[in-house]
């Protein structure tokens, strides 16, 4: 008989995770990105309950104090996944996946490596790894992120994001609503924390890239046109990265920060591919 899920293991980590839903619905689960936590998919997730599926949103590496390495090689691109993987090795049976900002990330870096352990993808506002490096180089993708630049530098990120006011107005100039904004900024008030959500960065240069091999499953990549950190480029290229089914769902008028600012679009579109994703394995 299926039971709740409070905190999601990897060897000596342990991660938070909010379980909802059916607890026999078909399993999503859904990755944060930075400087955000579990908190992020809360309308989200309601919704997706409301349709049946069962929600498993964990803070990531990095977002909690039960899992926090202060290397930034822990923060390397198998170790992230492992992270993933073991998530799914409790749930018990194979995810719908899906990320937005770090966490597309890391679910493109699953899905690539090991599409065994999903029904399906989806990628919000983060295209492929391999399609992103391509538009920093070829692109005006490298203006966009140039804060990924600063955040290699030692602690002098961790001082100037301890700074509430400052944060808070730097996410506010991304499109954030003032509230969630100064909400994210409370959450990373540690320095620990701080330093926690850099090393996802940090730790994306500590080794060669392995961008694995397109993935088989049905993938949804969604991405706004309002996005000020993420250019459409990246995005275009994405495609090369599927193998199976592949569906871009562009969001106009929409920020970076789609699963707060567009959760019912974001939730139908989901719900769709699902859906979809399913008939096309039975």
């Amino acid at each position: 008989m299926a039971t709740r899920i409070a905190t999601f293991t990897n060897g000596d980590l342990g991660f938070p995770v909010v379980d909802t839903g059916p607890l026999e619905g078909p399993p999503v689960l859904l990755l944060h990105g930075w400087p955000q936590d579990q908190q992020s998919w809360e309308q989200v997730a309601k919704l997706l309950n409301d349709s049946g599926y069962r929600t498993f949103a964990p803070n990531l590496r990095g977002a909690s104090n039960s899992a926090n390495p202060a290397s930034r090689r822990a923060f390397d691109a198998g170790s992230l996944r492992s992270d993933v993987t073991a998530m799914v090795r409790q749930i018990g049976q194979p995810v719908h996946l899906v990320g937005h900002d770090w966490g597309a990330a890391l679910a493109w870096n699953v899905a690539t490596h090991h599409a065994e352990v999903l029904r399906s993808l989806t990628a919000v506002s983060v295209p492929h790894p391999a399609a992103f490096i391509r538009a920093l180089l070829t692109s005006k993708q490298a203006f966009s992120s140039w804060y990924m630049y600063f955040f290699q530098l030692p602690w002098l990120p961790e001082l100037a994001l301890g700074s509430s006011w400052l944060m808070t107005r730097a996410l506010m100039t991304t499109g954030q609503r003032r509230e969630l904004a100064a909400r994210d900024a409370r959450r990373n008030s540690t320095w620990s924390l701080r330093r926690g959500g850099l090393n996802w960065y940090r730790g994306a240069v500590t080794e060669l890239p392995d961008f694995g091999s397109p993935t088989p499953v049905p993938v949804l990549q969604v991405w706004s046109d309002g996005d000020t950190a993420v250019r459409r480029d990246g995005i275009d290229r994405t495609h090369a990265h599927a193998a199976g089914t592949y569906r871009l769902k562009v969001l106009e008028g929409v920020s970076h920060w789609v699963p707060e600012e567009a959760p019912d679009e974001l939730a139908s579109e989901l719900i769709e591919h699902f859906a979809e994703a399913d008939r096309l394995s039975t």
